[in-house]
């Protein structure tokens, strides 16, 4: 099976390296979803998100003389969007607002393990929220795994800025976390049961795939 679906891409590919517009269409829409899904990341709204991904498309489809079956085409697809999101934000980063925090003073927050305890939706939906530059470090380091020196160059800062400002997104992260728990809680407990010691647990279900990346929060 994973033979049949491998010829099927090569060939797909191949057909798109010839500038057949119904077989590139046909890509498009075969990668659309996992292409949107890392730009959402990167992005403060579906709406740059759809963006960054169309752009990154131009570029995949540019590109695809220089895709070589040694890489996972998935992984070039991801490489390529991520690249596409830092252009992204270098051409857009005047609209938005810059806060300097490199000699900033991180907030404490309590420390426990809160991804466990919301949806993957509403992660991403908190990462949104990130100032640009706070958002591209913490998807760059926490979640494409890039070291501080892999950052500092390609978003051309400095090792110090991008320590600090993972530092200021993890903190930033936990509060809107336990923001949207507590607003959870507070839905499900029904007027007049605070006081009832046998209310609603604040233990909440939980998403695996989401339990699994408990740490990129943790300092």
């Amino acid at each position: 099976m994973t033979k049949d679906v491998n010829h099927r891409l090569r060939a797909l590919i191949a057909s798109c390296k010839r500038g057949n517009r119904r077989k590139q269409e046909e890509l498009y829409l075969q990668f659309y979803n996992y292409a949107l899904s890392i730009c959402l990341r990167y992005s403060r709204d579906r709406e740059e998100a759809i963006e960054i991904v169309n752009d990154g498309f131009v570029k995949i489809f540019t590109k695809l003389d220089k895709y070589t079956k040694n890489v996972s085409f998935k992984s070039w697809i991801r490489k390529i969007m991520v690249n596409t999101a830092i252009d992204y934000y270098r051409r857009h980063k005047e609209h938005y607002h810059h806060v300097d925090i490199s000699y900033a003073k991180y907030e404490q927050v309590r420390h426990w393990d809160v991804l466990d305890k919301i949806s993957e939706r509403e992660i991403i939906g908190v990462i949104q929220l990130l100032p640009p530059s706070y958002r591209l470090v913490f998807n760059l380091y926490v979640i494409e795994g890039y070291k501080h020196e892999e950052v500092a160059r390609k978003l051309n800062i400095s090792i110090g800025t991008s320590k600090s400002n993972l530092a200021m997104a993890r903190s930033k992260l936990k509060r809107m976390i336990l923001k949207v728990c507590t607003e959870r809680i507070a839905k499900v407990i029904q007027p007049g049961t605070a006081g009832n010691k046998q209310g609603p647990s604040a233990s909440l279900p939980a998403d695996n795939r989401i339990a699994k990346k408990t740490s990129m929060v943790k300092d």
